[in-house]
């Protein structure tokens, strides 16, 4: 019995390691797949994958364990960094986002990365089911003042699903308090990236090999 202990040890061991190299860069290529929607090609030279930044749990962020924030380079020169957020206070339960900000603060893209919404009320803010989600493109805290990040029915400036306020509330909030987070940060996060940002931020600069 010990031996085919063993053997079976050993084979599950053998399989993990054959395998998780082709899922990890499957995983890596969704990942830039998704990233290239928010912000385009043409805006960064650098690898964003190899280029974080490991933030802290943020209440401005809605992130309740570490994430990490992928900066944008071109020319030697910050472009914008793509950080996650979560709106925990959907309809039914967190909305994950992935949110591409210039070095302006001008936002490049939002993208809903998972939410549990009902069908067909939440469905509107996936882009692969509606346009709403762009809504966001080109919008800042210069541009918008923040009282006014809010759905129409609020007094706000942003359109929603009538009969699906809820969901989009939670969305407009989190992208707000993501360029709120930007703003405060946005010194820490474009440091030189040889130089290990302050420990007071939560911020810690990592660049992977």
């Amino acid at each position: 019995m010990i031996a085919f202990a063993f053997v079976g040890t050993a084979l599950l061991a053998y399989v993990f390691e054959i395998t998780r190299a082709p899922i990890e860069a499957s995983e890596a290529e969704a990942r830039l797949a998704l990233f290239k929607q928010i912000l385009p090609e043409n805006t960064y030279d650098n690898d964003l994958l190899k280029q974080i930044i490991k933030i802290a749990p943020n209440e401005l962020l809605g992130n309740r364990l570490p994430t990490e924030a992928n900066i944008a380079m071109l020319h030697h020169k910050v472009a914008g960094v793509i950080l996650e957020a979560v709106a925990h206070d959907g309809y039914s339960g967190d909305i994950k986002l992935l949110i591409a900000i210039r070095a302006d603060g001008s936002i490049s893209g939002v993208r809903v990365l998972a939410h549990k919404e009902t069908p067909g009320l939440g469905d509107y803010i996936d882009v692969a089911r509606s346009n709403w989600i762009k809504l966001f493109n080109n919008e800042s805290l210069a541009k918008t003042p923040a009282k006014q990040w809010q759905v129409k029915k609020d007094g706000g400036k942003f359109d929603y699903m009538v009969g699906a306020t809820i969901t989009p509330r939670a969305v407009v909030k989190a992208v707000l308090k993501a360029e709120q987070f930007f703003e405060m940060n946005k010194e820490t996060l474009f440091a030189d990236p040889k130089n290990t940002a302050s420990e007071n931020t939560g911020l810690i600069q990592k660049n992977k090999d």
